[in-house]
């Protein structure tokens, strides 16, 4: 079993040294609704839904869809 978590946040710091979203502040999943609310520095949220989806997959999507 994968501790999603834990995955988002080790990905956290390596996206924050991006141009594209150093401004990222939190990454938070929702087992109970299988979504990942990405928190920025201007208190905006983008929501990606992360059903079924491995911890590699769960990247991929979360990457795609806050850049």
């Amino acid at each position: 079993m994968e501790n999603k978590q834990r995955i988002l946040d080790l990905l956290l710091p390596a996206l924050q040294e991006t141009r594209n979203l150093h401004d990222l502040v939190e990454l938070e999943y929702r087992a109970d609704r299988e979504l990942v609310y990405a928190k920025f520095a201007s208190g905006n949220y983008k929501i990606v839904n992360v059903a079924m989806d491995s911890g590699t997959a769960m990247i991929c999507d979360v990457v795609h869809q806050i850049v």
